[in-house]
């Protein structure tokens, strides 16, 4: 199981609170996902007041509040402390945004953002891009964990840049790494985990599917079944065929 700066949790699949139908079938889907976190946005989330706080801490899993909708270093400091003192937890995932409609984290801000949160005693998961420098100077920064998008937040496109994702997980063999965003379909989840990520992040596809909870179901499934293939050390793909009956020992015909 994946472990975030010394805690273990209980699965690699992360799930968001956000766009259920009502807080019954988010609380059913997360039961039938068996998340091991529960993302939450402050911004996002507070009309709901204590109800849905009391309802996201009811699911008896660790909390990551995050900072989505800040688009400076200024706001996302400010939400990451009104985060801690909520929800009494360290955790933060650090959005910084830049552009509205693609969700692209502003690199440069979050660098910035994570360095005084981390230096203030946070624990940053920072949602960032999969460029190499921008990862490392976030380490540096301070961070124990990255978390690359695939696809733009909520686009559903699965993982734009396997072989971005692909080199990021070689280049920090040690450090744990999370997909966070643009995943729609269960076989994008797989395909995360086959790459040798430590867990996987959704909410949209969940939520927004005609059947949340069996789409939580699925998706675990599919978490599940990427972890256990990645460990079994696939084949690597070919450009020819290669037959998988050997000649070695069936009857010459004459």
């Amino acid at each position: 199981m994946p472990v975030f700066y010394g805690t273990e949790v209980a699965s690699p699949l992360m799930l968001g609170t956000a766009q259920y139908p009502s807080p019954a079938i988010m609380a059913e889907a997360f039961r039938a996902s068996g998340a091991g976190i529960a993302t939450v946005s402050l911004r996002r989330e507070g009309g709901g007041g204590q109800d849905f706080y009391r309802l996201i801490r009811d699911l008896g899993i660790p909390v990551l509040p995050n900072t989505a909708g800040c688009h400076s270093v200024r706001e996302a400091v400010t939400t990451a402390q009104m985060a801690r003192e909520l929800f009494e937890t360290p955790w933060i995932k650090l959005e910084v945004i830049r552009d509205d409609d693609t969700l692209c984290p502003d690199v440069i801000a979050l660098v910035e953002a994570a360095r005084a949160l981390s230096g203030d005693g946070f624990q940053v998961f920072p949602y960032c891009t999969e460029d190499l420098s921008v990862c490392g100077r976030l380490l540096d920064a301070g961070c124990e964990v990255l978390m690359p998008w695939g696809a733009p937040i909520g686009s559903g496109r699965g993982l734009n840049n396997p072989y971005g994702l692909r080199s990021l997980r070689a280049h920090f063999p040690g450090i744990p790494l999370v997909v966070d965003a643009g995943i729609g379909l269960p076989s994008h989840a797989a395909q995360a985990m086959e790459l040798g990520y430590d867990a996987v992040l959704l909410n949209t596809a969940v939520a927004k599917a005609g059947d949340p909870v069996a789409m939580a179901r699925a998706m675990a499934s599919a978490i599940e079944a990427g972890k256990l293939a990645h460990g079994a050390n696939p084949i690597e793909a070919r450009d020819m065929a290669a037959p998988s009956t050997p000649l070695f020992g069936m009857a010459v015909l004459g």
